[in-house]
């Protein structure tokens, strides 16, 4: 037995934004031009290659620098802004104009910047299944969202009372209609009566307050009125629903409260966390919580004194932890210009964080400079060659991707030593899963064992990582919300196309293969299809349903690009309108540049051989911990890239003591040689 289940309006409008201010060229040889793109500067040694102006948003750099062949686009960003929204998204990119809309579902404020990004109003998640003959993931699969510990009863067959569309009485008046399909909160209903008549069939979120359980009507003295279209068929329609009712099922009584209660959330606005800089990865920020929308929070730096440097994550999220986290593990952590809390500021509880499991790091344990595969956080397509760079308290490890380092550790990540992100030595090549080698790396086909003897490094013991493999639900082809992790205000429209044990490669819809992302199938940042609707969140649309009438290019770009055997390097990268570019700060370096998760960037990635190879790692040892999110640039031998020092005002607190598509762990990893 199931019952009816209130929702909120989805009326919102799009995220934050910032004004774009630019920074002072520093002075650099008369000899050399000076060129500026999206916040970084760069000279061009000869100045024979040319400049170019970017399509979207009017930015000026050099030509060899911009993305795509035809470099008609400064970022990926942009690139993909044009062919969503063509010249409706330039203007609006060039005005940066904002719009402030209210969250019916919380009463709050939120700020969606107006982009191309924005979603087209009247996406229909019901026409877009049945129209691809889709398979929606059920909520029972998303443990993180509203009502999915009580959604295991909900099946085909349940009946509710809903608004009869199919009349011409003045009144409102119900009827009783039977779930078809199920696709996350979604249901396909049809009318009692219709039997095989599939003619009137619709599409309906069960959270929405027109749904309720058999027997409300009459509780409420509202009308059953059956179809007009189907009148004629029976004489005697309350027989005819004593009959067909009898032995069914419907909504629980209680169903609509506990959809209210499973909306509420214990993290409130003005509570304190700290949560990783997107400029720094390697390091923490304090940040104060400005909105909750469906457990999703809006954190606003500490030190941001108009309220625009923000970073998006659920409250689950393993990137955000309480006040004094840091000094716990002897993680760097950025210190905060503000002296004292403001007026209503209060530190959140420790117990509102996701728990993570305890280790034993006495016996035999993670090491520095041990080797292991691990996806890169700045580029969620690939999973990479990567080292352990530091081992702190409580079981956490800072994380460098091979070849792709900044000379002073600040793109180091730190994950906990069981996250489903890091993976022993033949992981990849267990599961027929490309592996991608360090940037430089020439000896290609990469071999783990002579990449080992070469670089004299050992890998971590595979008995260390996590092989726990739930039995998720999730299955090839099913429709799922995802958040693009790269921008991590969007969520999109998507598909799994993947299954490797518990790690899922998610499509976002409409868009190339290299956007595509691996995410854990207990992460936080996937939903079932209607959580947007239900929680007031904008959900962005597939970029196929734009219309190209405007851009010729965009159906060209819709296209599968030809596949790069190394491609993992190259990062995607989405610039939210009107924020300021992160400008790249790091020591001067050769063929390394500092990556950031602010992802302001994109450019074209050099050629791999003309980088130099990896390096031993005791020749290349970042002296500290931290961590960032940013793009990756031109190679030194074409662009020389003018680099600042980290921030001061951070410090270290010290220590003082086979590719199997399934539910099940199977062969989850390579036996390793000695």
């Amino acid at each position: 037995m199931f019952d009816g289940y209130d929702s909120c309006s989805e009326d919102t409008s799009s995220s934050s934004s910032s004004e774009e201010s630019e920074e002072e060229v520093a002075s650099m040889p008369a000899s050399l031009p000076i060129i500026k793109n999206n916040g970084q500067v760069y000279t061009y040694p000869d100045g024979k290659a040319g400049m170019a102006t970017c399509e979207m948003c009017g930015m000026v750099g050099v030509r060899d620098a911009f993305y795509s062949k035809t470099k008609r686009f400064c970022s990926v960003s942009c690139s993909r802004s044009y062919s969503s929204n063509s010249k409706k998204a330039s203007i609006l990119a060039r005005l940066q104009c904002t719009v402030r809309a209210k969250c019916c579902s919380e009463g709050i404020l939120m700020y969606f910047a107006i982009n191309n990004y924005m979603s087209i109003s009247g996406f229909n998640w019901g026409h877009y299944i049945s129209s691809n003959n889709s398979v929606g993931a059920p909520v029972t699969c998303f443990k993180h969202v509203p009502m999915s510990s009580c959604w295991g009863d909900v099946a085909e067959g349940v009946r509710v009372e809903v608004p009869n569309t199919d009349s011409n009485l003045p009144t409102k008046v119900y009827w009783i209609a039977g779930i078809v399909k199920l696709a996350g909160f979604k249901a396909l209903l049809r009318y009692e009566g219709f039997d095989n008549d599939t003619s009137h069939d619709f599409w309906c979120n069960l959270c929405v307050p027109e749904v309720h359980p058999v027997g409300w009507c009459a509780t409420s003295g509202k009308p059953l009125v059956p179809p007009k279209s189907i009148q004629h068929k029976y004489t005697n329609w309350k027989a005819f629903l004593v009959k067909r009712l009898t032995g069914a099922k419907t909504l629980p009584p209680d169903f609509s409260t506990k959809v209210q209660e499973s909306l509420q959330y214990p993290f409130k606005a003005l509570m304190r966390v700290e949560v990783v800089d997107k400029t720094h990865l390697c390091r923490t920020r304090v940040a104060i919580l400005e909105t909750v929308i469906g457990g999703r929070l809006r954190l606003v730096y500490e030190e941001s004194e108009d309220g625009t440097d923000d970073f998006w994550c659920h409250m689950y999220s393993p990137l955000i932890h309480p006040i004094g986290w840091s000094r716990s593990i002897g993680h760097r952590f950025k210190r905060s210009d503000v002296s004292k809390k403001q007026e209503g500021q209060i530190d959140a509880s420790p117990e509102l964080f996701i728990k993570v499991k305890e280790v034993d790091q006495n016996g035999e344990w993670f090491k520095d400079g041990m080797k292991l595969e691990a996806i890169d956080p700045l580029n969620l397509s690939a999973i990479c060659v990567a080292t352990v760079r530091k081992v702190l308290a409580d079981g956490y490890l800072m994380i460098g991707i091979d070849g792709s380092e900044a000379a002073d550790g600040s793109d180091w990540f730190c994950y906990h030593s069981t996250s489903p992100s890091l993976f022993p030595v033949g992981f990849c090549e267990i599961n027929k899963i490309e592996l991608t080698p360090p940037r430089g790396y020439t000896k290609l086909p990469f071999k783990w064992f002579d990449y080992l003897r070469e670089v004299g490094s050992i890998a971590a013991p595979v008995k260390l990582f996590n092989k726990e493999v739930p039995n998720h639900g999730f299955r090839k082809g099913m429709k799922l919300e995802a958040v693009d992790l790269m921008e991590p205000r969007l969520v999109c429209v998507a598909t799994v196309t993947r299954i490797v044990h518990r790690l899922l490669r998610i499509h976002f819809d409409g868009w190339e293969d290299e956007y595509d992302q691996w995410v854990d199938c207990e992460s936080p940042d996937l939903y079932p299809a209607g959580w947007c609707q239900l929680t007031g969140y904008q959900l962005q649309p597939p970029a196929a349903q734009t219309s190209s009438r405007d851009n010729p290019t965009s159906v060209s770009k819709q296209q599968k690009k030809k596949s790069q055997q190394y491609k993992g390097h190259k990062k995607k990268r989405k610039m939210p309108v009107g924020k300021k570019p992160v400008s790249l700060s790091s020591l001067p370096m050769t063929g390394m540049v500092r990556r950031s998760f602010s992802g302001d960037e994109e450019l074209t990635p050099p050629p791999y051989r003309t980088l130099p190879a990896q390096t031993a790692p005791e020749a290349f040892q970042p002296p500290s911990t931290s961590r960032e999110f940013c793009p990756s640039l031109k190679t030194a031998s074409s662009l020389q890239i003018k680099e600042e020092l980290l921030d001061g005002d951070d410090f270290t607190f010290l220590q003082g003591v086979s590719d199997q598509e399934s539910n099940g762990s199977g062969s989850y990893y390579i036996k390793q040689e000695p």
